[in-house]
C-alpha cells in the first residue's frame, strides 16, 4: 500500500507524464497539409472546416490556386468538401464528385487557374453543418 506521501508523489508524476503526453501529442490531431496539389505548390492559407481544414496553394508558376481539405482524424472516414472559385466571376464552385463525399483523408485537389484575380475558398469536415468560406482572398 501506498501512504499519503507516496500517493501525492505517484498522482503528481501521473498528472505530469499525462500533461506532457496532451503537450506532445495534442488532444486532437490538426490536420496539417498534404502536398495533395503536387508539386510547386506553397500554402498561402487555411480555413479551419470542422473536423478539418481547408488548405488554399497557389502556384506562381502556372498561375493556378488549389484547395484541399484535410481530416483532422486521418484514416476515419467523415464528409469533407473541398471548394474553390474566382471571386465575382465564377457563379458556380469548382467541385466535383471526387471534391465531395465521404473520405478518410481529404478531399480534393480543385484547381482553378486565378492569376490577376481573387478567389473564393472553403469546405466542410466532419459534423460542420455548413461549408466554411473565405471570400475575396489571394488576389494576384
Amino acid at each position: 500500500m501506498f501512504n499519503k506521501k507516496q500517493l501525492g508523489s505517484a498522482v503528481a508524476v501521473l498528472g505530469l507524464t499525462i500533461a506532457g503526453t496532451v503537450a506532445a501529442t495534442g488532444s486532437a490531431s490538426a490536420a496539417s497539409y498534404n502536398s495533395a496539389c503536387g508539386s510547386g505548390y506553397s500554402v498561402i492559407g487555411s480555413k479551419d472546416v470542422g473536423d478539418g481544414n481547408a488548405f488554399i496553394t497557389y502556384n506562381s508558376s502556372t498561375g493556378y490556386n488549389c484547395v484541399v481539405t484535410v481530416s483532422d482524424t486521418p484514416g476515419t472516414a467523415m464528409y469533407l468538401d473541398a471548394r474553390l472559385r474566382i471571386h465575382r466571376t465564377d457563379a458556380v464552385w469548382k467541385s466535383s464528385e471526387m471534391n465531395a463525399g465521404t473520405f478518410k483523408y481529404y478531399a480534393g485537389p480543385v484547381y482553378v487557374y486565378a492569376k490577376g484575380s481573387c478567389i473564393d475558398y472553403g469546405g466542410s469536415a466532419g459534423n460542420a453543418s455548413y461549408i466554411q468560406i473565405n471570400y475575396n482572398v489571394h488576389c494576384g
